[in-house]
């Protein structure tokens, strides 16, 4: 018995010291580095592509909004995109498109997507390859965590909040006021 007590006692101290840091500071984005390419899969509440959106394409277009959430159908990313749905048009005269990423496939993307009204792309990352290089992943619940990068019009991370807050309308001023003092 006290090797199985020793040995979970070990397991929950590795565990417990585990940093809470997802990545090193050498490997962090920071705001004015070339935004990380990628080509993703997506669906709207219309449409599935599979063929993707590849991020060098639609640079320039607008300012992006790279909104990294868990998973469809949760609480928290639910109250998150119905914010972004509820003031697309406003962030629409800021310049601004929003694309949602998570590692659900686009099947669930498009129904929740038909379920809620959005009028904006979900992007599906499945294996999170993107959310690793965003550092927006989080290794040990197998989910993005909640984190919104804004990409300019020339391919540079403009703004990034890496504890984006759904419940709170803190977040989302951070990010309208961050749009507005984009160029």
């Amino acid at each position: 018995m006290s090797i199985k007590l020793s040995s979970l006692a070990a397991f929950v101290f590795a565990v417990i010291t585990i940093p809470h840091t997802f990545a090193s500071p050498a490997d962090e984005l920071r705001v004015g580095d070339a935004a990380p390419d990628f080509t993703l899969p997506y669906a709207t509440k219309d449409t599935i592509d599979f063929a993707g959106v590849k991020l060098s394409d639609i640079v320039g277009k607008d300012i992006i909004i790279l909104a990294f959430y868990p998973a469809d159908w949760s609480g928290g990313c639910t109250k998150e995109v119905c914010t972004f749905r509820d003031n697309f048009a406003a962030l629409s005269k800021l310049g601004a498109a929003i694309y949602g990423i998570s590692g659900d496939y686009v099947f669930s993307h498009r129904e929740w997507a038909k379920h809620h009204n959005l009028p904006f792309t979900l992007l599906s990352d499945h294996n999170h390859e993107v959310a690793r290089a965003y550092n927006s992943f989080n290794d040990l619940t197998g989910y993005n965590r909640r984190t919104v990068f804004v990409i300019g019009r020339e391919g540079k991370i403009a703004y990034k909040d890496l504890s984006y807050n759904a419940g709170s309308t803190a977040s989302f001023e951070q990010l309208k006021l961050a749009l507005r003092n984009i160029e």
